[in-house]
């Protein structure tokens, strides 16, 4: 039963970054008034907000479908889909930081959230590794 729900929250956190990677290339707005991932720290000084916004979909796009193919691999019962599960948790996570605003207001709408998930997601996958609950 724990399997299936790892992997099915896996699957929902890859459907979330789709949903940021709308936000992102301007297909919608994820909440009104929210401009991510304009503004980054590092990137608005050196590329367009098109360029970083162009840069961030892409990157949520691989971002997604790591997280919901480390999903199937799950309930597949592959051993790759731990490599899967860090491999996308790391590349989320580099994401989020790379395009934060450096604004520590509203931190939820700047994919904190997403952050603290992928890091939980981590330590569940590299402390369990050995568990009998995910093999």
């Amino acid at each position: 039963m724990f399997k299936i729900i790892i992997g099915i929250f896996c699957v929902l956190h890859g459907i979330v970054h789709l949903l940021y990677f709308g936000q992102s290339a301007r297909y919608f707005e994820l909440k009104p008034g929210l401009v991510w991932p304009d503004g980054s720290w590092i990137f608005s000084r050196f590329l367009s907000p098109g360029t970083a916004r162009n840069m961030a979909s892409a990157l949520l796009i691989l971002a997604a479908i790591g997280f919901i193919v480390s999903g199937i691999g799950l309930f597949a019962k592959q051993g790759w889909w731990r490599t899967a599960v860090i491999a996308s948790s790391v590349l989320s996570s580099v994401i989020y930081v790379l395009f934060w605003d450096g604004k520590m207001q509203a931190l939820h709408d700047r994919g904190f959230v997403g952050v603290l998930i992928n890091l939980a997601l981590l330590a569940l996958v590299i402390l369990w590794k050995n568990s009998r609950i995910l093999n």
